[in-house]
């Protein structure tokens, strides 16, 4: 079961926070200050992290450098009324993951765990199965139904992404800048050289389809 610490001085909210996420299949614990959170880290090494950053004694910013000087990878997501961009800006160099401004939607909440709790995953194992196809980023191999497709480097890597972020959109110039030298010629079209070799590949693989957003670029959808 999935391991989540809540970190919230409103005791109303934690409550509420932590019985919702309980209920849904989370083993969840509650901390009202950043002190009680590393008191329930000693006892327990949780998967994820939602913490407030408005709070008595440590605040969250102080909070998230402690945990990430412990664990460089544990996703935290913050929760707070401070939704100002000098916030946001400050959270996400600490190397938060997410940032939700309250008041929250518990269900959008959970999608937002789910979606962080398989980046992380992906990024511990290094591999990526979608249906009958796996992605080993140490080997750079593909196999589908257990054979070994193909694959470019190049048309690993845009595969890779965008089936590890599922329906977000990525333009080709985010692609372009990611996977290709900054001094290199290549123009954004040629993302779709490789998109169009990529579809011819995995033709056969009925589990996930690369979409064309129109005027923008690529995004994944898994069937």
């Amino acid at each position: 079961m999935v391991s989540l610490l809540v970190v919230e001085d409103d005791e109303l909210l934690l409550k509420s926070m932590t019985a919702f996420l309980t209920k849904h299949g989370f083993d969840t614990s509650g901390a009202s200050s950043a002190a009680k959170a590393y008191e329930e880290m000693e006892k327990k090494n949780f998967d994820l992290i939602i913490s407030d950053i408005m709070m008595d004694g440590e605040d969250g910013f102080e909070f998230a450098t402690t945990v990430r000087q412990i664990d460089k990878e544990k996703p935290i997501i913050f929760v707070t009324a401070r939704g100002d961009i000098e916030s946001k800006a400050k959270g996400f160099k600490l190397g938060v993951d997410d940032y939700m401004t309250k008041p929250i939607d518990f269900e959008e909440l959970i999608m937002r765990i789910n979606a962080l709790l398989r980046r992380a995953k992906i990024a511990s194992e290094k591999k990526l199965t979608i249906g009958n196809l796996v992605m080993d980023s140490e080997e750079m191999t593909a196999y589908v139904d257990g054979r070994e497709v193909s694959l470019t480097v190049r048309e690993f890597n845009i595969l890779f992404k965008l089936l590890s972020f599922p329906k977000k959109t990525f333009t080709r110039m985010q692609l372009l800048n990611e996977f290709w030298s900054m001094d290199s010629s290549t123009g954004a079209r040629s993302i779709d050289v490789y998109i169009t070799k990529i579809r011819e590949k995995f033709a056969g693989c009925d589990d996930f389809e690369i979409v064309t957003v129109h005027g923008l670029g690529y995004k994944a959808v898994i069937k």
